[in-house]
């Protein structure tokens, strides 16, 4: 099947596929590229990361650049607002009438954010967060794939369907500034729009991950995330750990204790039954999809460390398994702890024979699609704190609690569509696999628009790194994954 006969017959007479994928190319090179490196120079951290934020101004600061831009374009019939209700993070707004006699309530919501995450360490030399660097196709910085790139490829794909007179829906965008910290401000923002937003046919959210760079991936589930951290404390002050030892219990194996509560030390798999839950058949299948197109890949697209043994050969540490499956279902489908940050603990250097008071361990539990958010860290805070060994004092105290996503059943015209753009761009078939991250607003719009299709998808494949060090945006990834939701767009019934 080709573009052209999977499109409506009064859209596809003037699509030229060649010159839209070249349009989009041209846009890329000339404008977006130098674009986003000045974005990656923003330190545009997410408020929760940055409690400041109003005060520092980046968040702002990336919302103008943006703004600027679109307004910069003239696209035809567009409005464009920066919007910040009381109290809460910037929004960017921008609504394009439908062309070429479309139904005008009939909508397309483009979907982003501007925030970041925070700097994190291990960036190899001559690379850094706000560092931006383009060599070999990939632009290294932060926030540029996770998800500066999205307001930018959303109007391009705009863009190259009018320079060709294509007909398109109704387009609005939705860009954030607080998705890494949860989308605690989005709902205020979806009940302000809502009135503009017309009959929402399709979302596309640019937020996604990639299995690879060969063809085009769309996200069937997202997990959810409790975040939290939990605290022991056994004593009011440091002793010395020789008077200490073996009277005092160590108040981080105390914390040990309680995390094999939630999760087998040995395997990691995560137990309580609050935490999991029956997976859909449909996703299984998807799975095998995904991991007869992966295979390895899986796990090798990790940084593993190694070690030298005593035979003088390198070691390297080992996935949890290497089925493909099991590695696809785990990072979707099941329930994972991590521990993401640690007080109470000094630095090896000045690390004195001290009995430390206390340990504060700050913990990701990342949550199956179907479990509820709010109920499983309910659950999780009395999982830890109830008899405490020892009787210590333990308090768990959670930050965010956001339920997952399970994408609703594609209607052909959806499913055809995703194909033949991947083998248009990329010459091999749309694939399916859901991501073990969170995106909070693919919940909230499942709600506020239920009848809606949603394309969940994006550029953050293998080694991509998003959150990590050396974060890269594989620019000609994005410029092939831009003309293909361009096609998708002009395909919109």
């Amino acid at each position: 099947m080709t573009a052209r006969d999977a499109l409506p017959p009064h859209r596809a007479l003037n699509l030229n596929t060649d010159k839209l994928l070249a349009d989009v190319s041209a846009q890329w090179d000339a404008d977006i590229v130098p674009q986003l490196i000045e974005y990656v120079k923003i330190p545009a951290k997410s408020p929760g990361f940055d409690h400041d934020w109003a005060k520092h101004g980046f968040l702002a600061q990336a919302i103008e650049q943006a703004r600027a831009w679109v307004a910069a374009q003239g696209v035809a019939g567009l409005t464009l607002e920066v919007l910040q209700l009381d109290g809460r993070t910037p929004v960017l707004f921008f609504d394009i009438p439908a062309t070429g006699g479309v139904d005008a309530n009939r909508t397309v919501l483009l979907y982003g954010h501007l925030d970041k995450q925070p700097e994190m360490v291990g960036w190899r030399p001559g690379l850094g967060p706000w560092i931006p660097v383009y060599e070999d196709g990939k632009l290294y910085g932060r926030g540029s794939a996770d998800d500066g790139y999205a307001v930018f490829a959303a109007l391009s794909a705009i863009m190259a369907l009018d320079k060709q007179g294509v007909a398109r829906p109704h387009c609005i965008g939705l860009i954030e500034t607080c998705e890494e910290s949860g989308s605690y401000d989005l709902p205020a923002y979806l009940d302000h729009f809502a009135p503009r937003m017309g009959d929402v046919q399709l979302v596309v959210a640019l937020d996604s991950g990639a299995g690879n760079y060969d063809q085009m991936w769309a996200t069937t589930s997202l997990r959810g995330l409790v975040n939290g951290t939990l605290t022991v404390n056994v004593l009011t002050e440091g002793v010395h750990s020789g008077d200490a030892g073996g009277v005092v219990p160590s108040s981080f194996r105390v914390a040990r204790q309680l995390l094999d509560r939630v999760d087998d030390s040995r395997t990691g798999v995560v137990k309580p039954v609050a935490f999991n839950c029956e997976i859909p058949a449909e996703r299984v299948t998807q799975a095998k999809q995904a991991a007869d197109i992966l295979g390895d890949s899986m796990w090798q697209r990790f940084p593993w460390d190694s070690c030298c043994g005593d035979d003088g050969k390198f070691t390297f540490v080992q996935p949890a398994t290497k089925d493909p499956v099991e590695l696809v279902l785990n990072r979707t489908w099941r329930a994972a702890l991590a521990v993401t940050g640690a007080e109470g603990l000094p630095p090896v250097e000045s690390a004195g024979n001290v009995q430390r008071p206390y340990t504060s361990l700050k913990l990701s539990l990342r949550l199956p699609p179907l479990v509820d958010g709010p109920k499983a860290a309910a659950a999780l805070k009395t999982t830890l704190e109830t008899d405490p060994p020892y009787s210590a004092k333990v308090t768990f105290h959670y930050e965010q609690a956001a339920t997952g996503w399970n994408a609703p059943a594609s209607v052909p015209w959806l499913s055809s569509l995703l194909d033949v753009a991947s083998q248009t761009y990329y010459g091999k078939p749309a694939a399916y696999m859901g991501e073990g991250g969170t995106i909070p607003f693919m919940g909230m719009l499942g709600v506020k628009f239920p009848k809606a299709q949603m394309l969940v998808t994006g550029v953050l494949g293998p080694k991509s790194n998003a959150h990590g060090p050396n974060e890269f945006l594989h620019v000609p990834y994005a410029k092939k994954l831009t003309a293909a939701v361009a096609l998708v767009l002009a395909g919109v019934r």
